[in-house]
């Protein structure tokens, strides 16, 4: 594992709307903290969490230019199992940019549904959005 990638990631999602006039606050789709742990070349492996949640991460990473990281999370979460497809690219830093935190974009997938705690399917499987994670200062 490539020591950049090592570490917790500020995770935000968005819903992939194109309609403008939709409120920014109304397009979150998730926000957490990706934790990435060691292992060895070209695995993938760590966390994903919030307040009363979290998954587990496994997947691959690809150390081209740029990296490309795709893993799945997956976990139990208010007695229900979540599943979600992550691909995610290691933005470049900018020749002449200032205060550049590591930074990967990418896109995820709900791989199958679940209530989210009401009972009812509400967050069907197949949505996309897309997220992006920053890494946090140590």
């Amino acid at each position: 594992m490539n020591e950049l990638l090592l570490g917790n990631w500020s995770y935000r999602s968005l819903l992939n709307n194109p309609d403008l006039s939709v409120a920014f606050n109304d397009l979150q789709f998730g926000k957490g903290t990706i934790r990435i742990d060691e292992s060895p070349v070209n695995e993938f492996k760590g966390l994903i969490y919030g307040p009363g949640w979290s998954l587990d991460l496994k997947g691959s990473v690809n150390y081209g230019s740029p990296f490309e990281l795709r893993f799945q999370g997956k976990g139990v979460v208010g007695g229900e199992e979540w599943i979600y497809n992550y691909v995610g690219y290691m933005v470049q830093p900018w020749v002449d940019g200032n205060n550049q935190p590591p930074t990967i974009v990418g896109s995820i997938v709900r791989v199958i549904p679940h209530s989210g705690g009401s009972g009812q399917t509400i967050h069907p499987a197949g949505v996309v959005a897309s997220w992006y994670a920053v890494k946090q200062e140590e």
